[in-house]
């Protein structure tokens, strides 16, 4: 689109039409939106040495829903990153894990949140959760080409449900199928070995507190069974991203309650014996 010389938004942008920002690109500036698909097929053939992420954890409690994930990113045999973050708070009351090819989903990420900002403006109200979860799925249904050649991404999606006062928690296939879960579950190379722990440590009526301790277990276990994962590591501090999503709206909390936690955690490990 034009510029303006006057400094007015074009037309385009006053037009009635969808309110999905994808659609609108689009229409009015295919040019940019063919070059983003240019730029990610350009770099399919580089789909095995492209970082990976895992493993996502979502456990639903009395009043919300947690979403955690741990560190570390893997291209093949090599581990490319102890830092990287995959949990991102989407809007208010949501929030997306990723797993799969790290460069692709955090893109992803970003559009989505410029998704859901757009419509916000344009409606004037935010979607349904379950409207989120769904204009997810159609994301990822557009990634399908991708996916056949090797960049594959597979996100987990939660938030607050304001109508029903409750977490709730959605996963997805590589061709977009949108799948409620109930109470837990997890995503990734570790998400066998973390739902095994989250079967045996899960209980209904959970608080916020307890949450917390089942997800970072969880990811424990994860980490000692698949070095895909990475575990909590005290000697350089870094910890899971815990997402917390309730009445209050979405955050993160706080590294040292996470510190706090771990050191819990392996402090119980330790008495009990090597497992």
């Amino acid at each position: 689109m034009t510029a303006d010389p006057a400094g007015r938004l074009p037309a385009a942008y006053f037009a009635p039409g969808s309110s999905s920002f994808t659609e609108f690109l689009q229409a009015y500036a295919p040019d940019v939106a063919r070059a983003q698909l240019d730029a990610a097929s350009a770099s399919v053939g580089a789909a095995a040495s492209a970082p990976h992420g895992t493993t996502i954890v979502a456990v639903a409690y009395d009043g919300g829903v947690l979403v955690a994930g741990d560190r570390r990113a893997t291209m093949g045999n090599l581990i490319a990153s102890h830092t990287m973050r995959k949990v991102f708070i989407t809007d208010d009351y949501s929030c997306v894990g990723i797993a799969g090819t790290a460069g692709v989903a955090i893109e992803m990420v970003r559009l989505f949140q410029v998704e859901l900002e757009h419509y916000e403006k344009i409606e004037g109200t935010q979607l349904s959760l379950k409207g989120k979860a769904n204009r997810l799925a159609s994301m990822i249904r557009g990634n399908l080409s991708m996916a056949f050649q090797g960049l594959t991404v597979v996100p987990m999606f939660a938030g607050f449900d304001l109508d029903t006062g409750a977490g709730r928690i959605f996963s997805y296939d590589v061709t977009g199928g949108c799948y409620e879960e109930q109470q837990y579950h997890s995503v990734g190379s570790g998400s066998l070995f973390a739902r095994g722990a989250l079967k045996k440590l899960y209980r209904d009526g959970m608080d916020a507190d307890a949450a917390v301790r089942v997800i970072v277990e969880a990811l424990y276990d994860a980490a000692d069974d698949d070095s895909a994962t990475g575990g909590p590591d005290p000697g350089r501090r870094i910890w899971p991203t815990v997402a917390v999503l309730d009445a209050e709206g979405g955050r993160f909390v706080a590294d040292d309650d996470i510190e706090q936690v771990v050191a819990s955690v392996i402090e119980s490990r330790r008495e009990g014996g090597a497992r």
